[in-house]
Formats: C-alpha cells, structure tokens, sequence
C-alpha cells in the first residue's frame, strides 16, 4: 500500500508491566523489541490509558463484582477490571525503560468516565472517535505497525479498527503481550486474520 507508514506503540505502561495494577505476563520482557522498533521507525504514535478515579470499567465501582466479571453497559458487555492507569498517577506513566520521547503524538484513551476505550481509533461504544484516522490521513500514513499492551485487547480492537478505517495493519507478535482471558489470545488472533491483519 501507497503512503507513509508509523509505528503505533499500545499502552506501555506501568500498570500494565510486572507489579502493576493490571499487570501482563511478559510485558517487561518486550520493552527491548518496542524501544528496537521505535528506533527504527521515522514515525512513531503512542497511545495511553488514561482513567479518572471511578471510572465505569473498574470492579470496584459495581457492587457484589470482582475484576474480569463482565457487565452489560448501554453500549454492551464490558468486561470489568483492577482500578488502573489512573490520570496522573505513577501507574499511568510509561514505562521507565521506554524510550518514548521520539513519539509524533499521544492518543490518550479511556478518558470518558462512562465508557471504556481499547482502540487507539474509538470508545468502546465503536462510535466516538479518538481522531487518530484523522490524523493519520493528513499526515498521508497509509500504514500501521502495532506493538504492546495487550495483545488480545488493546493491541487487538486497535488494529481490527486501522483495517476498518482504511489502514493496513501488521501486529509485531514479539513486542507485544496477551492477557488471555478465557482464550481471548486465540480468538482476536483469529479476528485480527479474517480481518486482514498481518502478523510478524
């Protein structure tokens, strides 16, 4: 495909990393494989979760629910989790040992206290934009490269959503992470194929 190409890097942030609040198996370990691809990219997006205190998602905001319970919301079920990423907290920030500073832009999502957010592109509602496709089209970038947090989640919605919007999307499996909630790794990896995402 025609166009310029970024790397778009998902959530790598402390929450999300061992010892955080909503912590993925392995997501230290692919600091060095994202901090590779940011250096070898000219083009470099970063999204970050970014929740006020009680936001709607967190388990501890429904009575009687635990994390990974799931809940039916106005836009549908959402799955609950562990408070995280709150806005301006140690949690939210990137991680230490990535080098983001060479970023272009920060999407920052989840922001809406009544609705949660995965895709780098759009809510959870799959209908108010983030304005990253926007940006993308002027920018003239044709082309996305996904890494980091989480693989089935974030990583996931964000590239079904830059196929959806006209992208290509390939999703670098070493420099990302799965949460795997009840075989979910296995089914956005499906998703994402029937999608036409590809994988390296």
């Amino acid at each position: 495909m025609n166009g310029k190409t970024a790397l778009l890097v998902i959530d790598m942030q402390n929450d999300f990393c061992e010892g955080g609040a909503l912590a993925v198996d392995g997501a230290t370990s692919i600091l060095s494989v994202v901090n590779s691809l940011i250096a070898g990219h000219d083009h470099v997006i970063l999204t970050q979760d970014w929740h006020p205190a009680g936001h709607s998602s967190f388990a501890s905001e429904h009575q009687g629910k635990s994390p990974f319970e799931t809940v039916a919301m106005p836009y549908g079920e959402q799955t609950l989790w562990p408070d995280h990423c709150l806005q301006g907290s140690q949690g939210a920030e990137f991680h230490p040992s990535l080098k983001w500073t060479k970023a272009e832009m920060i999407v920052r999502k989840g922001f809406r206290p009544e609705i949660d957010s995965y895709s780098a592109f759009r809510e959870n509602d799959r209908q108010t934009p983030t304005g990253l496709a926007g940006y993308l089209r002027e920018r003239q970038i044709a082309n996305l490269v996904l890494c980091g947090l989480a693989f089935d989640y974030c990583v996931a919605w964000s590239a079904l959503d830059a196929r959806r919007f006209g992208f290509s999307a390939r999703v670098v499996e070493q420099a990302t992470a799965a949460i795997d909630l009840d075989g979910s790794k296995g089914r956005m990896r499906q998703a994402m194929e029937e999608a036409g995402v590809t994988f390296a």
